[in-house]
């Protein structure tokens, strides 16, 4: 199967240079890799001299959406398969494609997205957190598994996610405008098409981040946000259930472990995450000016007519 690489950039650096060389080095090797560059003058040239396969497309800060670039970078593609990749997922080893390729073998299977691991800077509390998330069994999830597993059955996430190109461009692709979360609303859609997703714990990148609580806020309240505005989606699925497991797990854990000032963070984090997702299912009822507080993406409401 072919399989080409989209990576949407911003400003890409050294960490990008050096997920660039990863995925030359992989034993399945990519078709073209194809970027969707924000603002043709961060763009570094020496980048693009890595290999003959990397194609890029530039397009102004005011015209990225997640969804729509990524649909930009998926659009000449040929290949079987399109990998999508965030330019911070640095793939842990040369198997990382081989080992995303095994569950999309069976027919049904429509998407599958790699396991995060922690960056070596990574906070105590987001080790656990990435632990938590992206555990080490992998898992096959479809329409059966929602009683349990709530709005977890319709996770994936295009730090690093690969999908069939032909069930992909039937459907359409991504939502073409969406604030966040273009892969959920996507994966929630082919599960209750029938399909299935797949999580793949043996297929790795190294992704974390140590966000402050007011970055989880509005990163929460972002994704409260792409939930109201898809019920066709979200509606009567359990969410916060699965939030709260976390919290309680990771309290426990640090709690054995005497570290209290871990179990202080994860308090606080969680907090200002669940004011956030509830802001941002209600964000209806707010003003302007209080979402353009609260929002990480203000470029989304300012194309609003």
């Amino acid at each position: 199967m072919k399989v080409d690489v989209i990576i949407p950039t911003y400003h890409p650096d050294d960490r990008f240079q050096k997920t660039i060389k990863m995925l030359l080095q992989q034993t399945v090797l990519p078709n073209k890799i194809r970027i969707v560059n924000t603002e043709e003058r961060f763009w570094k040239k020496e980048i693009q001299e890595l290999s003959s396969n990397i194609v890029v497309t530039h397009i102004k800060k005011q015209k990225f959406d997640h969804g729509a670039s990524r649909n930009l970078g998926a659009a000449d593609s040929t290949a079987d398969i399109l990998l999508f990749m965030t330019q911070d997922a640095v793939p842990a080893d040369n198997l990382l494609i081989e080992n995303l390729l095994k569950y999309l073998q069976k027919e049904k299977t429509a998407a599958v997205y790699a396991r995060q691991l922690p960056n070596e800077n990574c906070s105590d509390v987001e080790c656990y957190t990435r632990k938590f998330n992206y555990g080490e069994k992998s898992r096959v999830k479809s329409q059966k598994d929602i009683q349990e597993l709530g709005i977890k059955t319709y996770f994936c996430s295009n730090v690093c996610a690969a999908y069939k190109r032909d069930i992909f461009v039937e459907r359409k692709g991504f939502i073409s405008r969406t604030i966040f979360n273009e892969d959920m609303i996507y994966c929630g859609g082919i599960i209750q098409a029938g399909f299935c997703v797949a999580y793949a714990a043996d297929a790795k990148v190294y992704h974390s981040h140590n966000y402050t609580p007011l970055e989880q806020l509005k990163r929460n309240f972002d994704l409260g946000v792409s939930q109201a505005d898809h019920p066709e989606i979200f509606e009567g699925i359990s969410s916060e259930n699965e939030g709260i497991r976390m919290v309680k797990d990771t309290v426990e854990y640090f709690v054995k472990q005497r570290n209290f000032g871990a179990v202080f963070d994860v308090v606080l984090q969680s907090s200002f995450k669940f004011i956030g997702y509830k802001l941002g299912k209600n964000y209806k009822k707010l003003s302007e000016r209080l979402i353009l507080c609260l929002t990480s993406n203000k470029a989304y409401w300012n194309k609003e007519e």
